[in-house]
């Protein structure tokens, strides 16, 4: 191909890549002249560079596209939905001459005279319609671009942006570069496995140089793997803005941390999976407009995108605000295909009963349609995110929504690994996959016991499922005794097991390779690698391993090895968590109250209102100092501060503590009770004096009531009619804040029409002075009768005297509070939903 043509191939598609986000915020903000000049700009330079190269086909839909542009421009044609349209399908056009172009190095052949025909009439002043073209070449996309990075807000006007500080260079020559690393690597590993096997001290420095020379050559080459994970989300606001007209909806996308970056080869593999998801939550997870109206929720649904790090993986969570999971439907789904019994599907959560919607063939849609319905997604989706060594799980609500959750690795070239034996054969796990290792047998180690012939291990407060590496790959007949060895904590989705191996090597980073054909039969296997001494050896898939032994399997049979481990823990034990906090007493919490441990980087730690906070799953975390104010002394020396996490529900807490010093198991006596605050008493534990905390007492500081039953507050939803927009902006955040649901509207008409439309609350909250119709009227007019004649009416009043009280109780108020007393709100609240008024 002609130098020049391979140039403006490259040009084009960088170009190209961000056009559909671009046009779809253009439809949003019609007045977004930034946005719209850097389109025009793009289409301009492809114009003008094919009349250059002679490319008449491709030059004749670009002018006629950029003629309506510049009328869009100058402002004398207003932007609309069918003119972004137009103009989207011109997009579609020459991202398909430019694929043929690619392809065989001069224009494809095809009649664009119906498409050009439509732009000039656009550009003409006459209504758009959209183009006739061939479904095949609307859906038609150019080959993989390079990473281009979507358009940002465009440099001030008169200010010129600096010029970008890159090169182009061919994807081949990365993955090529790549490749030497990990030679580099593994002969890096040969080389310090013999200068250990022969004890030579000359060698010592120069292959330490030649380690950490590797170390950063090596993180150098992964940094330009690295790419924004909104280069795969590039596409979906066009998906969504073409869906949403399909479907009769109104959808809007939100996208968050498109910044953040792995590695080129998963952001390939998470593509389709993610775009799958996101039309199935259009589909299936948004309700229709009516629907959406009657239920009280905006007109407009919303699907969001969010990604962040956390440890070695990177977590995407899609999430829709739609009616969420249909339960019922799907519980007798799974009954109906034989994936479970009544008995078994009665006995499981509602998280268990959405996780059925993974397995293949599974579907609730009534119909199929052109978006989803077949029962082949959910099932594929899964597959494809666990060959890359992911998870994903779902959480949903009724009349809420649904999110999905990713768990992905951030790299698949070169990973930390852990290698074992068994059965005299070494195998490798990758080290993201590991919690915990723990010695079995023996003296010191911990037991294997047996339940109904399946090996468990003891670990702290419950019992962890075991499966022997040995027998899942054949190569032991029966199972290990256990008398001595390893277990290997690892975890799968929501589900935590033990694999049993022999001895335990050394942790090694290894360069990982495909797995070979003849064994991909085999599902327990990822890939293979090669070791420093030169050995090839299989690296395991801990996803593999639990589908093949179905020890992850959820449901009415995990529930009952919890039940008998329960019966198993000794009567009167309790699992401690011992640390410092402050002084040099130890200090005990029940380990069953901790969710999780984290050493944060005190740079992660912000304050906001004077307190300590960390941004944890798109949400603020409390951060509470147990030693002290501000963070502890440790803190100020490492650069990082220790956490104890206490989790319930949608709610999270952090007690920042110096150091954790052991987990324990023993009976818990109080002995001689304390006026400290946050501190229930001493015990003796480990044979040292310990003060045993308050965690209630902790929680409390944080704000927020702990103690108020989740679903309390999560299924009521309010109606405030306030005819002041700034109240409303006052007292609708203080009520969601406190858990409730609120919908607003400004007139008392407004509220009746809802209640036409069969919109459900739990109670309503209504000014009382009000143009037009009043708060004493709406009052009447919902006690005279309907679906909402009970419900408990709370009226707001700047007066407070008794002849408005007397009023309002006349009336059919059920409450009547000061209008700007918030506290007085809540106890109202709280004391009309907890005792339903009947009508009259």
């Amino acid at each position: 191909m002609d130098d020049l043509i391979a140039d403006f191939l490259a040009e084009t598609h960088e170009g190209l890549a961000a056009l559909d986000v671009a046009l779809v915020r253009l439809e949003k903000a019609p007045q977004d002249g930034p946005t719209l000049s850097e389109i025009f700009r793009v289409i301009h330079t492809i114009k003008g560079t094919c009349g250059f190269l002679g490319l008449p086909r491709l030059e004749s839909v670009a002018h006629a596209a950029e003629n309506v542009l510049g009328r869009y421009r100058d402002g004398s044609l207003k932007v609309t939905p069918d003119g972004i349209t137009l103009i989207l399908q011109a997009l579609d056009r020459i991202k398909l001459i430019v694929a043929g172009l690619e392809e065989k190095g001069t224009e494809p052949a095809g009649d664009d005279a119906a498409l050009i025909a439509a732009l000039d009439a656009a550009f003409a002043g006459e209504a758009p319609a959209p183009a006739a073209s061939a479904p095949e070449e609307i859906e038609a996309e150019a080959p993989a671009e390079p990473a281009a990075e979507a358009l940002a807000a465009p440099a001030a006007e008169g200010g010129a942006a600096a010029p970008p500080q890159s090169i182009r260079v061919s994807v081949d020559v990365l993955e090529d570069l790549m490749m030497l690393v990990s030679e580099l690597v593994l002969t890096r590993n040969q080389l310090l496995q013999v200068a250990r096997a022969r004890g030579d001290q000359a060698f010592s420095v120069p292959l330490q140089r030649l380690s950490h020379i590797t170390s950063d050559l090596q993180d150098g080459v992964m940094k330009t793997r690295m790419q924004p994970i909104g280069n795969a989300w590039a596409k979906l606001p066009r998906l969504v803005r073409d869906l949403a007209r399909e479907l009769g909806k109104k959808i809007e996308l939100e996208m968050r941390g498109a910044d953040t970056e792995l590695d080129r080869q998963v952001l390939e593999l998470i593509k389709d999976p993610l775009t799958h998801m996101v039309r199935n939550s259009a589909d299936h997870g948004l309700e229709s407009t009516e629907e959406r109206r009657r239920a009280g929720k905006p007109e407009t649904g919303r699907v969001t995108l969010n990604a962040y790090h956390e440890g070695g993986h990177i977590l995407i969570e899609i999430a829709d605000d739609g009616k969420g999971l249909n339960t019922a439907r799907i519980r007798e789904k799974a009954v109906a295909q034989g994936l479970a019994t009544e008995t078994e599907v009665a006995a499981m959560s509602d998280r268990e009963i959405h996780r059925f919607i993974f397995r293949a063939g599974f579907s609730t849609a009534a119909a199929v349609t052109a978006v989803s319905g077949r029962g082949v997604g959910m099932d594929v989706v899964k597959t494809n995110v666990e060959r890359i060594g992911g998870t994903i799980d779902v959480a949903s609500a009724a009349g809420r929504g649904t999110t999905f959750i990713i768990k992905i690795p951030l790299t698949l070239a070169i990973v930390s690994a852990l290698v074992v034996e068994v059965a005299q054969e070494r195998f490798a796990i990758p080290q993201i996959g590991v919690l915990e290792l723990v010695r079995v047998g023996g003296a010191t180690g911990a037991q294997v016991e047996r339940i109904k012939d399946a090996p468990v291990l003891r670990l702290r407060d419950r019992l962890l499922p075991l499966v022997s590496l040995g027998r899942v790959l054949g190569l032991e007949e029966e199972a290990p005794a256990a008398d001595i060895g390893f277990v290997v904590v690892t975890q799968v989705g929501p589900a935590t097991f033990g694999i049993i191996v022999d001895r335990v090597h050394d942790t090694e980073e290894i360069v990982v390779k495909p797995v070979p054909p003849i064994l991909r039969h085999i599902g327990v296997f990822s890939g293979n690698t090669i070791l420093g001494d030169g050995s090839v050896i299989m690296i395991l898939d801990p996803n593999g391993i639990a589908r093949a032994t179905g020890v992850a399997a959820e449901g009415a049979s995990a529930r009952a090895a919890e039940g008998v481990a329960a019966g198993m823990r000794s009567a009167g034990r309790t699992a401690l968590l011992l640390f410092r906090a402050g002084d040099a007493t130890p200090k005990a919490v029940p380990l069953g109250l901790v969710a999780r441990l984290d050493d944060l980087p005190v740079d992660r730690i912000e304050f906001s209102g004077g307190a300590a906070v960390v941004q944890y799953r798109g949400a603020l975390m409390p951060l509470v100092p147990m030693g002290g104010a501000g963070l502890s002394a440790e803190a100020e020396v490492r650069g990082r501060q220790t956490v104890l996490v206490f989790s319930e529900g949608e709610r999270s807490l952090g007690l920042m503590v110096d150091a954790i010093l052991d987990v324990v198991e023993e009976r818990l006596e109080i002995k001689g009770g304390t006026d400290r605050a946050g501190f229930l008493g001493s015990a003796v534990v480990a044979g040292k004096v310990t003060d045993v905390i308050d965690t209630a007492w902790w929680l409390r500081q944080a704000g927020g009531d702990w103690f108020r039953a989740n679903e309390t507050v999560a299924a009521k939803r309010l109606l405030v009619v306030e005819d002041s927009a700034f109240f409303r902006e006052l007292v609708v955040p203080s009520l969601a804040a406190a858990g409730y649901e609120v919908v607003a509207v400004g007139q008392p008409a407004e509220a009746l029409a809802l209640r036409e439309q069969g919109a459900e609350f739990d109670a309503i909250v209504s000014d009382i002075e009000m143009p037009g119709m009043d708060g004493f009227a709406l009052a009447r007019a919902l006690r005279e009768g309907g679906s909402w004649a009970a419900l408990p009416l709370i009226a707001l009043s700047g007066r407070s005297d008794p002849p408005a009280l007397a009023r309002a109780r006349e009336a059919g108020f059920t409450d009547f509070v000061a209008k700007y007393d918030r506290d007085a709100l809540a106890a109202s609240l709280a004391a009309c939903l907890a005792m339903p008024v009947a009508a009259g």
